[in-house]
């Protein structure tokens, strides 16, 4: 049964419900043995776990995955392994990703002649600025909370 490691964690850790080996650079699918129902309006997110991605090179492929809420066929991780040296074992109950289950909007589609305007426009990729973020104090330690207005 997924879970969540802490009370207040976003994610269900999803474990794989089989032994394998994933070879360097290699993928595989990796069966959970679970199906679920989620609750209209809902989606799951299939997220790589930030351990396995920094230790082990390994993440979700195609992620974030998605299980609509009227899927009831069984959940299952395409794991890939960025290691072009090492082969990851994974075992049987090894938690291998998280599901966050968030609510969407799904308004209806309309063809239309022409968008309304924005500031950004058609600006994509790069537009937002480089890499380097603005320049701060180096003895400075950036932190940040957010509200719950929005």
């Amino acid at each position: 049964m997924p879970h969540r490691a802490h009370a207040d964690d976003a994610g269900l850790d999803l474990t794989s419900a089989e032994d394998l080996e994933i070879a360097p650079g290699g993928r595989a699918v990796v069966p959970t043995g679970l199906a679920l129902a989620l609750p209209p309006g809902t989606v799951g997110l299939v997220c790589p776990r930030s351990g396995l991605a920094a230790r082990h090179g390994v993440t979700v492929l195609n992620g974030p995955g998605i299980v609509d809420a009227g899927y009831r066929g069984p959940v299952k991780v395409v794991l890939h392994n960025t290691d072009l040296e090492h082969p990851v074992t994974v075992s049987r109950g090894d938690r291998i990703a998280q599901l966050v289950i968030v609510p969407f909007l799904a308004p209806a589609m309309e063809a239309v002649t022409e968008l309304e305007d924005t500031d950004r426009a058609g600006a994509g990729f790069g537009s937002s600025g480089g890499f380097t973020a603005p320049t701060a104090r180096s003895d400075e330690q950036p932190t940040a909370q957010t509200t719950e207005e929005a």
